[in-house]
């Protein structure tokens, strides 16, 4: 087996050991997991374990091949399917120096465990029936979620939350698929029909409705889980990095009032309500021969490009021309007017209607939470609760477009009346599509290994 896959072979046949939290706190645990788990651990530990009860608490010391004792330990006992893996399972509580743990792996190893491969553990109680496919893949986001939003949607997967969607929508799909083939079974009789058409075109329209939203859902779930990009734009000396620093409350860009100082884009993130927003300071935008500053505009064109909302900041009134190249270079950004340097100067601006303007001082700090929450309004996020379901992950994504494609061969197929058997087998591609997502068909095992290949050791 090499050092990045897991075969599914050597899954569940050996007992595997594995650090579950990060060294140098107080407390350190070590996971061990498999059809040994107990006899492995009672080898090394002061007491017997083979005979105990599960879901019970043992204290004792740790021994090595020497009989010299490792460290005081608290071990928890879990039975095969109540666990994390579904299999025999012990947990050891160690003191959290990473020299003791690294002693306590070491005797667990010489005792008959394998050192866990990154997501093992999580594999394991995948192929064990403890969780789908997408429940598995929470687990990481919720390991590596940076802000309250990308966790509660992390937990809401792991919670069952795609897999009770799709549930109800592969159900669906398979009523829609045994009326068809239950026709084919009596093709002799060309008079039964079965499944209605007209109620299967409806059928299949509503479901690929739901595909679609949830295909749709695949942007707003990589700006919670990789942070919204937020550009801040406009001419040069306007306060652009003044702004930035203000609103990060640290002094990360350089601010000056020679012009062209800020020639590359500088990046750095906010939260805002548990939502992380990537706040983009731009090279100012003039006219200029400097090669390097040109480079420079360019970027901040590309940059407003691929940001969901635009902060341009201005210290007097733009032209018509200039309302004209914004709206042309935003697309289909949000646009908020930042009306900056009202420390100095008191500017009405007249703007087109539906801009939503912001007065401030970027150096004062004036109006900062005004713009904060303006920021927030203009992402337009959904709400989300427990039952909320958005994709993150691009695998999933992908699934949907598939199955999007499927279906719409399905309702093309039902309007141009074309044979039952070539209908089922686009509904039976639906069906492998949603599948592959929660994994409840069989997944090739390079595609699991590149799942879980991710996640870190201890899961």
């Amino acid at each position: 087996m090499t050092q990045n896959s897991i075969t599914g072979s050597v899954v569940g046949q050996d007992t595997i050991c594995a650090l579950a939290t990060p060294a140098g706190g107080a407390i350190g645990v070590i996971r061990v997991s498999g059809p040994k788990a107990w006899q492995t651990v009672s080898k090394v530990f002061s007491k017997d374990l083979t005979t105990a009860k599960p879901n019970t608490l043992h204290y004792g010391e740790v021994h090595d091949a020497q009989g010299r004792t490792v460290d005081d330990v608290i071990v928890s006992l879990w039975k095969a399917p109540h666990s994390y893996t579904g299999e025999d399972a012990a947990e050891l509580s160690c003191h959290g120096s990473a020299i003791v743990l690294s002693h306590v792996l070491n005797v667990l190893i010489q005792a008959g465990c394998r050192q866990a491969q990154p997501g093992e553990y999580t594999m394991r109680a995948y192929l064990n029936g403890k969780m789908d496919l997408s429940q598995a893949e929470a687990v990481a986001d919720i390991i590596s979620a940076s802000n309250e939003a990308s966790y509660r949607i992390a937990l809401n997967q792991m919670k069952g939350a795609v897999h009770s969607k799709l549930q109800v929508l592969r159900e669906k799909l398979l009523k829609m698929t045994s009326l068809l083939e239950l026709e084919l079974d009596f093709s002799d009789h060309e008079d039964l029909e079965f499944a209605d058409r007209t109620q299967l075109k409806q059928l299949a329209h509503d479901i690929d409705a739901q595909v679609q939203e949830l295909a749709a859902s695949f942007k707003t779930g990589q700006a919670l889980k990789n942070g919204i990009p937020v550009a801040i734009v406009g001419k040069t000396n306007v306060g652009k990095s003044t702004l930035l620093n203000q609103l990060l409350g640290e002094q990360r860009a350089l601010v000056s009032d020679i012009h062209g100082t800020t020639r590359d884009a500088i990046e750095d993130t906010i939260n805002i309500k548990g939502v992380t927003f990537r706040l983009i300071d731009t090279a100012g935008l003039r006219r200029t021969n400097d090669r390097v500053e040109q480079m420079g505009i360019t970027k901040s064109y590309d940059k407003m490009q691929h940001a969901s909302i635009i902060l341009w900041v201005i210290d007097q009134q733009p032209s018509s021309e200039d309302f004209a190249k914004m709206h042309a270079a935003a697309g289909k950004a949000h646009i908020i007017l930042v009306v900056n340097k009202q420390d100095i100067q008191s500017m009405e601006v007249k703007a087109p209607h539906g801009m939503i303007l912001v007065p401030v001082s970027a150096l004062r700090g004036i109006n900062m939470d005004r713009l904060r929450e303006t920021i927030y309004t203009e992402a337009q996020l959904p709400d989300i609760s427990e039952h909320s379901v958005i994709v993150t992950s691009a695998r999933h994504y992908q699934c949907l477009v598939s199955a999007h494609h499927n279906l719409t061969l399905v309702e093309n197929a039902l309007q141009d009346e074309l044979s039952g058997d070539l209908t089922a087998e686009f509904l039976r591609a639906v069906l492998a599509d949603l599948a592959a997502i929660t994994g409840e068909e069989i997944t090739p095992q390079d595609t699991l290994n590149e799942i879980f290949s991710h996640f870190c050791i201890g899961k």
